[in-house]
């Protein structure tokens, strides 16, 4: 094979390479990470701390209480109440029951997504949870603390739809995707780099120029990231939407922003290595001696001494 044709070769694998660099991040970002129960409890368990996240919940409680209230007395409650059930919302959000409750449904609730996303017999059907047990710890959580009225509050064993049906088998086919690319883009983008740094004809540039793709890959994956909490933030309705929602992201995304900025200084250094190796590396070549000129005579070889016997 000719050097042209090795270099050209060598080109379309180390791109290819840095193109799946950050997909392969992706995909194992998705499968380690939010696709993890535990690690998806840890990663949202500080944001029952945000002002903004616990204003959201407080709105959430405050509306379905005076629900409550409302089918209770069969009339709709005046200003007066519902100004204290809003106070009493915000209140509770900033106790010790509320962070328990919080990691309690979220744990459940992810728990139940991700079971349903596992099982392919659950095609066709919505992904519900009951909160019953939530709201129990709570309430006795409450009681503990020897809050009025606490042993009162209702515990209704009542289903709630999560995802819908055909979200559920939409999500249910990118789970798999994910679940196959996590293990295979990894291993396609080494064996791509390394295979195009081997038949290049020069490997030190195929070297520089692999850190640069994988540098360049890891500033689209941030930039994607960036991308997609605005595209998010911007569709979710409801009490979710704002900065609540910015906050959830945030939260899920970190180690995805780390991955792609360590993606980014891992290139940039291998290809300023690679650049200073080939730069300040090389050592010196001597000169050749310098022939003699025309008309010049050169050295006198020295004379043979003679040896007396």
């Amino acid at each position: 094979m000719s050097p042209r044709s090795r270099s050209a070769l060598s080109a379309v694998l180390i791109a290819l390479a840095s193109l799946l660099a950050p997909c392969a991040t992706l995909a194992g970002w998705a499968m380690h990470g939010p696709a993890d129960t535990g690690r998806y409890v840890a990663a949202v368990a500080p944001l029952a701390d945000d002002p903004a996240v616990r204003d959201a919940a407080a709105d959430t409680l405050g509306a379905g209480f005076t629900g409550f209230v409302d089918e209770a007395t069969a009339g709709p409650v005046n200003g007066a109440v519902r100004l204290f059930v809003r106070d009493a919302a915000r209140s509770f959000t900033r106790t010790e029951a509320f962070h328990e409750g919080w990691d309690a449904a979220n744990r459940t609730v992810h728990a139940a997504v991700l079971r349903a996303l596992r099982d392919d017999g659950a095609a066709g059907r919505a992904v519900t949870v009951d909160l019953a047990p939530v709201t129990e710890r709570v309430r006795d959580r409450l009681a503990e603390d020897h809050v009025p009225f606490a042993r009162r509050i209702p515990v209704r064993h009542t289903a709630v739809t999560v995802l819908r049906a055909h979200e559920a088998d939409r999500l249910r086919k990118g789970y798999h995707v994910l679940d196959v690319a996590a293990f295979w883009l990894p291993l396609a983008a080494v064996a791509f780099a390394v295979t195009g740094i081997a038949v290049a004809a020069c490997r030190r540039r195929a070297v520089t120029a692999a850190g640069i793709g994988t540098a360049l890959g890891g500033a689209l994956l941030a930039l994607a990231v960036l991308v997609g909490r605005r595209l998010t933030v911007a569709e979710l309705p409801g009490p979710v939407d704002g900065p609540a929602a910015g906050a959830v992201y945030d939260a899920l995304t970190e180690t995805l922003r780390t991955a792609s900025w360590l993606l980014v200084a891992l290139g940039l250094t291998v290809a300023l290595a690679s650049w200073l190796t080939g730069r300040y590396g090389r050592p010196g070549r001597r000169r050749p001696p310098a022939e003699p000129a025309a008309g010049q005579a050169g050295p006198t070889p020295p004379r043979p001494t003679r040896t007396r016997l």
